[in-house]
């Protein structure tokens, strides 16, 4: 509980950002919390990392800096998207600040949850397995996933920046760049499956994962809601929207705008 309470100080404190920018507590935060994290874990277990928990907690680093890196630049270089954004997402300046403080407190929570599995599997001194390795696996190949869909589409922005994308992964799903944020949750997850040995250490993990998997399809949502608008009146479009599954390979999953309690 002592190495939860000070991992979770430290996403508190990094997402605090968010006082800032509204939008950070769940962008900019959200990434440096978890590269914190990941931090955090090399010093306090120092010595004790094994191959597999050290690769773990360096993903975490990575996976950080890279998001919040991404976004970052985006809100810097891209006066599009900042227009867009303006437009889509509540600057925060009309809400109470004991509201804002609820947002920041759940937010760093469900981070330092997300992580949980990698801290348990230290804190029980589990030896590198099956499933850590495969855990180790699935995150790489999201964080790949994840970090191909970004630059694809920054790509196809740049030719036709008034186009939807519909080129390199955005053929196999329309928010793979989601897809690969779940996968790389999805293999931290696993990489923990024979660590949890009590009801706190399943629920907690549960939190952290089914929490970002919600996270995920409610900008799912959003993000179809706001194509349907600008995209709407192109045939072209619509076939896109009606073939080409939106958030999960294989699953004729086509539309989530319906589901409003997706509010994420």
């Amino acid at each position: 509980m002592k190495t939860y309470l000070i991992l979770l100080v430290i996403a508190l404190l990094v997402s605090s950002i968010g006082f800032k920018k509204y939008v950070w507590f769940i962008s900019l935060g959200y990434g440096g919390a978890v590269a914190a994290i990941g931090i955090a874990l090399f010093v306090i277990f120092g010595e004790k990392l094994t191959i597999a928990t050290g690769v773990l907690a360096a993903l975490f680093i990575i996976y950080g800096c890279r998001l919040s890196g991404y976004l970052g630049y985006r809100e810097l270089k891209s006066a599009s998207y900042n227009k867009t954004m303006k437009k889509e997402i509540k600057d925060g300046k009309d809400m109470a600040f004991v509201a804002k403080c609820g947002i920041w407190v759940s937010a760093a929570i469900l981070y330092v949850c997300e992580t949980l599995p990698v801290l348990f599997r230290l804190q029980t001194g589990k030896v590198d397995d099956t499933f850590a390795i495969v855990g180790i696996c699935i995150m790489i190949v999201g964080l790949c996933v994840e970090t191909t869909a970004d630059l694809q589409k920054n790509r196809a922005k740049k030719v036709n920046p008034h186009r939807f994308v519909d080129t390199g992964l955005f053929r196999l799903v329309r928010c793979p760049n989601y897809l690969g944020e779940m996968l790389f949750w999805t293999g931290v997850f696993v990489s923990g499956l024979n660590v949890y040995h009590n009801v706190w250490m399943w629920l907690s993990a549960l939190v952290g994962y089914l929490g970002i998997i919600y996270v995920m399809f409610g900008g799912a949502r959003r993000l179809e809601i706001r194509q349907n608008k600008n995209y709407g009146n192109d045939p072209e479009y619509q076939k896109y929207v009606k073939t080409v599954p939106i958030m999960v390979p294989f699953i004729p999953l086509y539309s989530v705008e319906k589901y409003k309690w997706l509010v994420a």
